[in-house]
């Protein structure tokens, strides 16, 4: 950002220019033809199907300005919709963004959103292909998602089948012991606080799980359990995991946990917004994969943890 608009507002500069900021200098993927400046963008889809999905983060509901900087901010803003994708089996390609902020909201802040957003879209060689911005009481970013399969077929929570592993990819119960410490106001733990304020999606394992024959997949965005829960409802099974599978990551968020005064098990199982992908195979799981469990038969859908009913909160839930 240029040294006299250090100490702009949106409405102060306005909003062309101010996109004219957030697009400088920025380099698009080799699939992107159009990018920001027109009525719309124009990506290439290689594979002739595109992997669509969008969410929301809204100030105060989903992130806090006290805690996170605007650019761990951007970055889990795509990081959360890069697993939506990563979860079908496909590759982010490019992402679009809407921002809502009040008129007295420095340009600084922007800038560094989109730094963020520009970060974490690279680590998957994506591109913030276009957007919108509009003036809100407070931050609101609404994100959509592109993903291409490269020609395999989209894995959906439907296709568990009974004798299937149950694996899951990346971290668990970091970002609710996380969360708890922030909230708790407790200082330390600095890997543990940051992963609830910029999670890290296993890039590249949605399409691993695909080639490895995955049944059915999805992130854990809203719990462990909760998530599961999605697969055994669509899929008709029961899923049964393993408590001892997961005792280190138990162990890992324990102190955390003990310090800020939430149980360690409940993280692991219940909190979400780790990003991590959970899936299940009829056969061999890939490398960067490891079994909590099994799809232990058919008929009415439930998770369970060691063959019983999980006794605290399976989630998170929106309303």
């Amino acid at each position: 950002m240029a040294a006299d608009d250090a100490g702009a507002t949106l409405s102060g500069l306005g909003e062309f220019a101010v996109i004219d900021r957030l697009v400088a200098g920025r380099t698009q993927p080799p699939i992107v033809s159009v990018g920001p400046g027109d009525d719309a963008a124009v990506v290439a889809a290689a594979d002739g199907r595109t992997v669509v999905c969008t969410d929301m983060l809204v100030e105060k509901r989903h992130f806090r300005l006290d805690w996170s900087s605007p650019y761990d901010i951007g970055r889990k803003a795509i990081a959360q919709n890069a697993a939506d994708i990563e979860a079908m089996g496909a590759r982010s390609t490019a992402f679009v963004v809407g921002f809502g902020a009040p008129a007295d909201s420095p340009v600084a802040g922007a800038v560094e959103l989109a730094d963020g957003m520009w970060h974490e879209a690279g680590l998957m060689g994506a591109g913030i292909v276009g957007g919108d911005m509009v003036a809100a009481p407070q931050w609101v970013i609404s994100v959509a998602a592109l993903g291409d399969l490269g020609g395999r077929e989209p894995v959906r929570r439907g296709g568990a089948r009974r004798g299937d592993s149950v694996a899951v990819a990346g971290v668990l119960g970091r970002s609710a012991a996380g969360y708890a410490l922030w909230r708790s106001g407790i200082g330390g733990f600095d890997d543990i606080r940051r992963g609830h304020l910029v999670p890290e999606p296993p890039y590249g394992q949605g399409a691993a799980a695909a080639q490895a024959g995955a049944s059915a997949m999805t992130d854990v965005s809203d719990g462990l359990l909760a998530d599961l829960g999605h697969i055994a409802t669509a899929s008709g099974v029961h899923i049964d995991l393993t408590a001892d599978a997961l005792r280190a990551d138990v162990a890992a968020v324990a102190d955390a946990a003990a310090a800020a005064g939430v149980d360690a098990g409940q993280c692991v199982f219940g909190g979400g917004e780790d990003h991590a992908l959970v899936a299940t195979f009829p056969g061999p799981v890939p490398p960067g994969w490891r079994v909590i469990g099994t799809v232990a038969g058919d008929g009415a859908a439930r998770v369970t943890v060691d063959g019983a009913d999980w006794r605290g909160d399976p989630g998170w839930q929106s309303y």
